[in-house]
Order: structure tokens, then C-alpha cells, then sequence
């Protein structure tokens, strides 16, 4: 996502913005004055996209001999089926069809537009072209902006997905293991303790997304706080660390790391029981009003994060707590003691899911950890509970 909105929001002077920063073609980013009449050569730009990090491709603007927005801005003649005439081109020529995001953004005299389409990274790769079944990747080149990948190459496009995924688990294992040595630098240790560790990657990351060196402005802009509380909290000073830094709190004796990767992703890691006397006796407690905190502040934080990142590819998502057996769980007054050892869940997500149906995954989420620590409580008291902790967050 190139822009500070989702795609469905923008208007015809949002773009028109955007061509004025003059930011050039890419790997990620494609100008095209008209809809071309070569539709097979269309669809290689949108399957070249879907096949490597995902991009944008705005339709009514020419580029210069830099690949960079040619003024004026005006777009293009409107023409109300033009949405149909996308998505046939990519129902014939792509196979598998490749999910794209379409808006149409009309100026105010509703004569003129722009087409910005979203093609998000895919996780059904090797996407092919036309009747040859021809395979492209993205380069980012001007002189060359699509490679075509031969048919005896394809497992190679398969093992660079392969590839991904092992950078996505070595970037997981890798957060997971800075908060643990913080602990142990600070002489304490998280054995026998309860951890909730929430976290969001690109399903497939490549490279980085941003230059380490830019990540403490985009860190401090990220952050989600409300009354309740503050995910990466700016007072505390960040802790570089390779290809990331990581914000470490320890307001009132608890301790929280939330990390920020180049590569996009986001965890937060903190020690989540505490002693509390539930029916006159002294028990270790887990309370789901906390753990809905922490989580709304989360998603908040990881959607600003990776909107400044522009990925708009496939995320993925996990949520994790440790060593909950025999403790008690609370939500108001109702309570029950855990029997799981442990809860984890994952979920592939999107940034436009995340824009568009926040609550929606909240109350997925959050109602089924309540269930798997013990709790029977009604959606509707989820939904309460999250929308009020969604209204005074920013």
C-alpha cells in the first residue's frame, strides 16, 4: 500500500497527490497512461506482481524517462465499465485467476479517472499467463520490469516461496528469543511464567521493507495507546537489534518487548499472570479484559506499522500463551480454572482485512481464547467489551 488510506477510500485528488511526490516505477508500483489494448500484456504486469511481493498499478497516469509521474494529472476519459473489462482480462489470460483490489476514483465533474488496482503477493504461486502458461516475476528494472520465469524454472518460483517461509520462521525465532535474553540481562528469568506472544509477518517476506535506520520515526508513528494503555510506549528508548529495534517497557513490574522488523514484522512478547485472591484464596490469574487490551493495541499498532511499510501482501499472524495449566481464568465475574498446557492460534490475514474488519477479527480471536482457558461467556459480551476498548484507542 503506497498510500495512507485503504484503497476503497481513495479519491481522485488522493492520487493526483501521490503522482506528486513523484515516486518512481518499482518492484512494488506500475504507472500505465492507458488501459492497454494488448490485454495479455496487462495481465503479465498484474500475474508479475501476485507472483513476487504483490504492487500497485495506477491506471491514467504516464511516466517520464525516469519511470516517474509526468504532469498534469487529469487521468483518464470515465467509463463505467471499465471494472468488468479488469477482471475479464484477468479471468482469461490468468491462471490461477489472480484476487485483486479495484478502485475507481472519479474527479468531481465525474469526466475523468484514475484506476488504482491492488494486486496482493499470492499464496497460490506460479500464477500463469496466457495460452503459452508463461510464469512472470516483478523485477523493479525499467528496461525490463517482468522476467518471465521458463516452465522447466517453475520450481524455482515454488522453493523462493520455500525460502520465504524459512525467513518468516527465523525472524519469529529470532524476536522470540530477545525478550527471554532482555530477562535474563536484567536477572530474571520467564520459567514457570505465563507469556502471551502476539505476532504479525508477511506470509512470504523477501527483503526488507524499509531501511533499519528509517524504523524509529516509523515505531514512534505506529504506536497505539488509549487510557488502558500504550503497545510501544515512545518514553522508553528503543533497543536496536539486527534488522530491527524493539521498544521495552516495564511500567508497575511488567515487563512487555514489542519488536519491529525491516522485513515487516511486529511482536510483542510480556508476562501476563498475577497474583490475585479469587474466592478467599490467593491463585495466579489470567484476565481476558487484559488480554483484550493487549490485543486491540496490537492489531492497531502492527496495521499503522505495516501501512507505513506499503505491504499489502498476506500476513500471517499468531497468538501464543504459555504455561496456562491450573490458573484462573477471570472475565468480570465469571471464572474457571485452565486446563490446556498451552493456547496458540494462527490466521492468514490482510492489511485491507485489518483496515476493513478489525472488530470482526478481534472478537473471532478473543472469544476463542476465552474458550480455550475455560471461559463460557457470550459474544456479545466480547463484542461489548472490544468495541469500548476500540473506541478510546488511537
Amino acid at each position: 500500500m503506497f498510500f495512507d488510506k485503504p484503497i476503497h477510500d481513495l479519491t481522485f485528488n488522493d492520487v493526483v497527490q501521490f503522482c506528486r511526490r513523484q515516486l518512481p516505477e518499482g518492484k512494488q508500483l506500475d504507472y500505465k497512461y492507458m488501459l492497454p489494448k494488448n490485454h495479455e500484456k496487462f495481465a503479465k504486469t498484474i500475474a508479475s506482481f501476485a507472483n513476487s511481493m504483490g504492487g500497485t498499478i495506477i491506471v491514467g497516469v504516464q511516466d517520464d524517462k525516469n519511470d516517474k509521474p509526468r504532469p498534469p494529472f487529469l487521468g483518464i476519459a470515465y467509463h463505467e465499465k471499465i471494472r468488468n473489462s479488469i477482471e475479464d482480462i484477468i479471468q482469461v489470460y490468468i491462471d490461477p485467476i489472480v484476487f485483486v483490489d479495484i478502485n475507481i476514483c472519479v474527479n468531481e465533474r465525474g469526466d475523468r479517472m484514475f484506476i488504482v488496482i491492488n494486486i496482493p503477493q499470492s499464496n497460490l504461486t506460479p500464477h500463469l499467463v496466457g495460452k503459452s502458461k508463461r510464469a512472470y516475476i516483478r523485477t523493479g528494472q525499467s528496461s525490463r520490469p517482468e522476467a518471465i520465469v521458463h516452465p522447466e524454472k517453475l520450481p524455482w518460483l515454488l522453493d523462493h516461496r520455500r525460502k520465504s517461509e524459512r525467513l518468516r520462521h527465523i525472524l519469529y525465532d529470532k524476536a522470540e528469543s530477545h525478550f527471554d535474553n532482555y530477562l535474563k540481562i536484567m536477572n530474571l528469568s520467564a520459567d514457570g511464567q505465563t507469556v502471551c506472544a502476539l505476532s504479525i509477518t508477511p506470509l512470504y517476506p523477501e527483503e526488507p521493507l524499509t531501511d533499519y535506520k528509517a524504523l524509529p520515526q516509523i515505531i514512534k508513528a505506529s504506536s497505539a495507546r488509549a487510557p488502558y494503555g500504550v503497545m510501544a510506549d515512545p518514553e522508553f528508548p528503543l533497543q536496536p537489534v539486527q534488522d530491527g529495534a524493539a521498544v521495552i517497557s516495564n511500567k508497575r513490574g511488567i515487563y512487555r518487548m514489542t519488536e519491529f522488523n525491516a522485513y515487516g514484522l511486529v511482536m510483542s512478547k510480556q508476562i501476563i499472570t498475577q497474583e490475585e485472591i479469587v474466592n478467599g484464596h490467593a491463585a495466579k490469574t489470567i484476565r481476558l479484559e487484559r488480554l483484550a487490551q493487549t490485543l486491540t493495541l496490537f492489531l492497531l499498532t502492527a496495521r499503522k506499522f505495516l501501512t507505513r511499510l506499503s505491504f499489502g501482501g498476506p500476513l500471517y499472524f499468531r497468538f501464543k500463551i504459555n504455561n496456562t495449566r491450573a490458573l484462573r481464568a477471570l472475565l468480570g465475574a465469571t471464572q474457571a480454572t485452565v486446563l490446556e498446557d498451552y493456547l496458540r492460534m494462527d490466521r492468514n490475514l490482510s492489511l485491507a482485512e485489518l483496515d476493513s474488519k478489525l472488530p470482526i477479527i478481534l472478537e473471532d480471536i478473543l472469544h476463542e481464547a476465552a474458550w480455550s482457558l475455560g471461559l463460557q461467556v457470550d459474544e456479545s459480551e466480547i463484542k461489548t467489551l472490544l468495541n469500548s476498548y476500540l473506541a478510546e484507542a488511537q
